[in-house]
């Protein structure tokens, strides 16, 4: 269970469909923030499966505690290493599975109502796909899988009247404000973000950014990539994609604008001149309960401090100091497999970043060459999407090769 979480005031005497819910990333922050939710409403939310990844130790405490029908872990070996700990703990109805055909089970069992796709990566994306092709209601948390199969996934999804609903704090933010108004008023997406722990710093001392500088980000407390991610904006790029298929917009109907503060999640404006902002606690927990209960809305004690708006600042994103930002709108622009490379290519780099064997400025050369080198082309199915991704990575560990790291990240 995550600190923090008090619990939450019911709704008083009505009646609620119990939701079974699946979770891919199950040990992840999200995944462990969702149990807290499911733990907080035990009267709406009961777990169904769990993805669990390599975790072991987590897996058998969630399985203990949960109970769940299906838990599926990253290989055989770890099958049969948690599957023995559940039978000598005495924990009994809990089927053991493993690998991507695991994930797809997790994903799709039919007591299933709502899957929570959290893993990182597009390690979960075929399991994300098969559950829209059952017909599973999805609360998405992984941007990656929809930026390298956005537009496979939006397709199947709109075909067979899915909802895809977004976890990801931002989006989030923008499902909320579109619901006051139709897809036909809206004028553009404006999608916030704080700048990371680099805005002011001059572009001269770029070169000389270190690992642990880079790790420190001013606003939010996440894993080690999306981090990255953030000093260099590539997460924001991301999620640019991600709007454009999530709303269904082209990429010159998606803003980024600077926002210190992150106080505000993102806005959205309408043709009559309105901008309608979403604003809220910085806690994951609030668009996971919101995307979980949908079309409801929950009372929670996740409360806003109005003080908090004592000043908010908005400013355009510098694309020199940022030029990871760039690629990401040029990405959009391209689509299908520009956008598969762009995600793969900054996994790659920023691993050699973490490394310590490229600068940070050598994360965005490295993506700039391999989509340089990437042809235009729109995969129509999932394996030559992974196709696709594999191909990307292998060019960006050839532009490593072929810069002889000579961009080494300095250390402290």
């Amino acid at each position: 269970m995550v600190a923090g979480w008090t619990g939450a005031k019911r709704l008083g005497s009505k009646s609620h469909i119990l939701k079974q819910i699946a979770i891919l990333g199950s040990t992840g922050s999200i995944g462990q923030s969702t149990l807290s939710i499911i733990e907080s409403f035990p009267d709406r939310f009961a777990v169904a499966s769990l993805a669990a990844g390599r975790n072991i130790d987590s897996a058998f405490e969630q399985c203990a505690r949960w109970r769940p029908r299906v838990v599926s872990v990253a290989t055989e070996e770890l099958a049969a290493t948690l599957g023995q700990r559940l039978k000598t703990a005495g924990v009994s109805g809990v089927e053991v599975v493993y690998g991507t055909e695991g994930t797809v089970r997790v994903a799709t069992l039919p007591e299933v109502d709502f899957l929570v796709s959290a893993i990182v990566g597009v390690a979960g994306l075929e399991a994300t796909y098969a559950a829209v092709q059952a017909g599973k209601a999805i609360g998405l948390a992984n941007k990656e899988a929809m930026v390298a199969a956005g537009e496979i996934l939006t397709a199947a999804a709109r075909a067979g009247n899915v909802p895809l609903l977004p976890i990801d704090s931002e989006h989030n933010a923008v499902h909320q404000c579109m619901r006051a108004g139709s897809k036909e008023e809206i004028r553009r997406i404006w999608l916030t973000a704080s700048g990371g722990p680099f805005r002011t710093l001059p572009l001269s001392a770029f070169e000389s950014i270190t690992v642990e500088q880079a790790l420190k980000h001013p606003t939010w407390v996440m894993g080690r990539r999306i981090t990255i991610d953030s000093a260099t904006m590539l997460n924001k790029g991301l999620e640019v994609i991600e709007a454009c298929r999530l709303f269904n917009v082209p990429p010159s109907a998606v803003k980024v604008t600077v926002h210190p503060q992150s106080t505000v999640h993102s806005l959205v404006e309408y043709i009559d001149g309105s901008i309608l902002a979403q604003i809220s606690v910085t806690d994951m927990r609030l668009p996971i309960l919101y995307a979980m209960s949908y079309p409801e809305r929950v009372e929670s004690d996740l409360t806003f401090d109005m003080a908090a708006l004592g000043q908010l600042n908005f400013e355009p994103p510098d694309f020199a100091r940022f030029p990871c930002l760039r690629l990401a709108f040029d990405a959009a622009e391209k689509g299908g497999a520009h956008c598969i490379a762009l995600n793969a290519a900054d996994e790659v780099a920023v691993d050699a970043f973490l490394d310590r064997r490229i600068s940070f400025p050598g994360i965005a050369r490295t993506i700039e060459s391999v989509l340089q080198a990437t042809p235009e082309n729109h995969p129509e199915t999932i394996r030559e999407v992974l196709a696709c991704d594999e191909q990307a990575r292998e060019m960006a560990r050839e532009v490593l090769v072929r810069a002889g790291h000579e961009f080494a990240a300095p250390r402290t």
